[in-house]
């Protein structure tokens, strides 16, 4: 959404949140269960699971129950008035009834289910997990290691074809706090606030790129903590926080205090946000959501290069 949106946007829907406390926002979940607790939990009131997968895959197989919502054709991102690709909807309407569709309201614990094939995946439900924040709902889980995890015990049950749910009515009480813009983002060196790069070391130091951005490069003074740092081997599962506290000491990234997690579009982002946020407990680490993508072609301010090639 472009800056004007955001700005007139933000003072509104605080205010509308502090009015109405956040009602209906169930209390936070376990940000991370296993496959093992889903199969508990299957069937239980108030549990939806939602599948990430491709339609196909979907119809092949799921987990028993599960809803099916498609991560890039589903309304959870869109491209804004400055032809920014997957940014957060500046409309939450048609979001709002996906998301009713998926037979989720305001008390519903759910569970997103990611395909599980490797990290970048795993941003599928990071992301829309993100999302289900900032439109202030909590009470949200991911299971590690999405598909691959629940397939791997052949124990595990599946069901096949055409998901069969029963629509609910979901309110948000969006918290747009949660996102920096590029006004924050041009702020954030003055004020001491932390930059983080969470694409792979050779986009950070401008070898490669995005065909998204205009630029290689990153943003001046980021750190970079790659998000396939963050699980094991770059697969689907998230690292134990004993990992992840030495990932973050040798990338020179605190555990603490303000922070601004970039990629090219926000999803690389929302891996490095969920880790920050909900793994390593910093509340205060937000999103950039147009990151390089947005900064390069507004021109919004100057890319570093580590490195030239030409």
């Amino acid at each position: 959404m472009n800056n004007i949106l955001m700005n007139s946007g933000r003072s509104f829907w605080l205010a509308l949140s502090l009015l109405f406390g956040f009602i209906g926002a169930a209390c936070a979940a376990d940000p991370l269960v296993d496959a093992a607790w889903v199969k508990a939990n299957l069937g239980k009131p108030g549990i939806v699971v939602v599948d990430i997968q491709g339609t196909s895959d979907f119809l092949r197989g799921h987990i028993p129950g599960a809803a099916s919502t498609d991560f890039g054709k589903s309304g959870w991102r869109e491209e804004n008035a400055d032809k920014v690709p997957g940014m957060l909807p500046a409309k939450l309407d048609k979001l709002v009834a996906h998301i009713g569709s998926l037979g989720i309201d305001n008390n519903s614990h759910v569970v997103l289910v990611a395909p599980g094939g490797g990290y970048s995946d795993m941003g599928f439900a990071t992301r829309i997990y993100w999302t289900f924040k900032v439109l202030g709902h909590d009470n949200l889980s991911i299971l590690n290691g999405g598909m691959v995890a629940w397939t791997k015990d052949k124990a595990n049950p599946l069901e096949t074809g055409a998901a069969k749910v029963t629509a609910k009515t979901f309110t948000p009480h969006p918290r747009l706090d949660m996102i920096a813009t590029v006004a924050d983002v041009k702020a954030a060196k003055a004020k001491g606030v932390l930059l983080v790069d969470n694409r792979p070391e050779d986009q950070f130091v401008g070898i490669n790129g995005s065909p998204a951005a205009k630029e290689n490069g990153t943003l001046p003074g980021a750190h970079n903590l790659p998000s396939g740092w963050t699980t094991e081997n770059g697969g689907g599962m998230f690292r134990p926080k004993t990992e992840l506290e030495k990932l973050f000491k040798v990338a020179n990234v605190p555990t603490s205090g303000e922070q601004i997690n970039f990629c090219n579009t926000g999803h690389w982002a929302s891996v490095g946000w969920f880790v920050s946020s909900e793994l390593m407990g910093n509340k205060k680490a937000r999103i950039y959501d147009g990151s390089m993508t947005e900064w390069t072609i507004t021109k919004a301010g100057p890319v570093e290069h580590k490195i030239s090639l030409k």
